[in-house]
């Protein structure tokens, strides 16, 4: 029977996959639902036709799984920022674990059985110690406005969450669980402030209005809490008011900045920055270190779980006390500094300037004279004049972004007889990708998945290589 877009289905979804979307078969091919479970018997419309796949919207629950429970936030089932609330943090687990094996398996083309059983959050809520909401002119539609009969305006002033899939639209939030409960009470201040007070959010289309963004980050060791305020405009007879009264209702902030970012570009970070109160920074702690942490800089969200997730990255490199290891991608410099008590010497580089501002400072307040940090480009700076002047490491800890490793970085561990690699990932696929590059030189030994953000599909992975035929 040939399958129609539009067309309505009733489905039984029997795995989790791809952004955290339930699969289920209809007639050999693989159906993606967002919003279900493992169990689930649905209906849905077919929504996209693909040669290896379809996708289908939800659109009613026939039989729901036993393993279904009711999300703690009202916005679950429309939020972009959490998108397994109606799964038991239990089954997230036993998904993640999965999805990571499926990634050794498929990509690496390696034995699954080389993953480790997965390392959870021992909170899978309250976790993150950054949020970054949006403001805009344009809200997103509640399912009731949408099935709506009657016509339903949707502008005016919306602060919370981008609807997924849409740049334009932001979810109105009444209530957020990632971070501490203060984030979302000083969101709400500020939203209804600038109700108040007649200041106009950003219009995306017509490039006008004032704020754009705001991030909230607090330190989980320490009380530090910034309030960082992007603007499309500088306006200090706006923004000086705006933070005294978010000083008046939140005595508990401890450093207020405005980053403005006057160009088109979607981003929260400014062209410049203005330090309206307090230090600009604010300091936590990762191991036996503090790092200094800017508005704009780096700074692993789930603190606690990064302790573990470093952990494992220190096991796994069996470092021994005159060894030299490189740190490839080194942000702020949290990893070097938490492997450097073991070893001789570290080398970290990094493409953030910011980012390599505050690893060299981190270095110095803690006393640590062991860690260099360079600044370039990993695929043009990682070559054989940087191995001429830094030497030829013992261990290399590569911790890259989502999309991996650069090809020219892997081809030059791969020409490189490194007797340990240890590769941090958030992102299985793209690691298990590079993984299978380097297994033609490399042992890969283990394969450990973390959890560093209950309520997501994501999900991050520490792997162990050995170089073959070194004695």
């Amino acid at each position: 029977m040939s399958i129609k877009k539009g067309q309505d289905v009733e489905l039984k979804i029997e795995s989790t996959a791809f952004k955290g979307k339930g699969v289920a078969k209809l007639n050999g091919q693989a159906v993606f639902i967002s919003n279900t479970a493992p169990g689930d018997l649905v209906e849905a419309k077919i929504i996209k036709k693909k040669k290896r796949y379809l996708e289908a919207k939800l659109l009613n629950i026939i039989e729901p799984s036993p393993y279904r429970i009711q999300p703690r936030c009202i916005h679950a089932n429309v939020c972009g920022g959490c998108t397994w609330q109606h799964l038991p943090y239990s089954h997230q687990l036993d998904q993640k674990e999965q999805h990571v094996k499926s990634h050794i398996e498929r990509i690496a083309h390696l034995d699954a059985q080389m993953t480790l059983p997965i390392m959870p959050c021992d909170s899978d809520f309250y976790y993150r110690n950054k949020m970054e909401y949006s403001f805009s002119t344009r809200r997103w539609l509640t399912d009731e406005e949408i099935n709506s009969d009657e016509f339903v305006d949707d502008s005016g002033f919306a602060a919370g969450l981008h609807a997924p899939g849409r740049f334009d639209k932001i979810l109105n939030l009444k209530e957020c669980h990632l971070q501490d409960l203060i984030s979302f009470n000083i969101l709400d201040h500020v939203r209804n402030y600038c109700v108040n007070n007649n200041i106009e959010a950003f219009d995306t289309f017509s490039k006008s209005g004032y704020i754009r963004h705001l991030m909230i980050r607090n330190a989980h060791y320490t009380d530090d809490l910034m309030v960082n305020i992007v603007t499309f405009k500088d306006d200090m007879d706006v923004i000086k008011p705006l933070s005294e009264s978010i000083l008046k209702a939140f005595p508990e902030v401890t450093t207020i900045v405005n980053n403005v970012n006057d160009l088109p570009n979607p981003t929260a970070i400014g062209r410049f920055e203005h330090i309206i109160y307090g230090p600009g920074t604010i300091t936590d702690k990762i191991g036996q270190h503090l790092f200094k942490i800017d508005a704009n800089a780096f700074f692993q969200t789930n603190t606690a779980q990064a302790e573990k997730l470093y952990a494992i990255a220190r096991e796994f490199a069996e470092l021994k006390p005159d060894d030299e290891i490189f740190d490839l991608y080194c942000g702020v410099g949290t990893l070097s500094l938490f492997m450097a008590d073991a070893v001789k010497k570290v080398t970290g580089i990094e493409l953030v300037d910011v980012a390599i501002e505050n690893a060299r400072y981190n270095a110095k307040e803690n006393g640590v004279d062991n860690c260099d940090f360079v600044l370039g480009d990993m695929k043009d700076t990682f070559n054989d004049l940087f191995l001429d002047k830094h030497g030829f490491p013992d261990c290399i800890i590569t911790d890259p972004p989502r999309a991996g490793m650069h090809p020219d970085v892997v081809q030059k561990l791969c020409e490189m007889e490194i007797p340990r690699l240890v590769y941090v990932s958030c992102n299985p696929s793209t690691m298990a990708r590079d993984l299978k590059l380097l297994n033609e030189f490399y042992t890969v030994d283990h394969v450990q998945p973390v959890d560093m953000f209950p309520q997501t599909y994501h999900i991050e992975a520490v792997s162990r290589l050995t170089r073959r035929g070194l004695s």
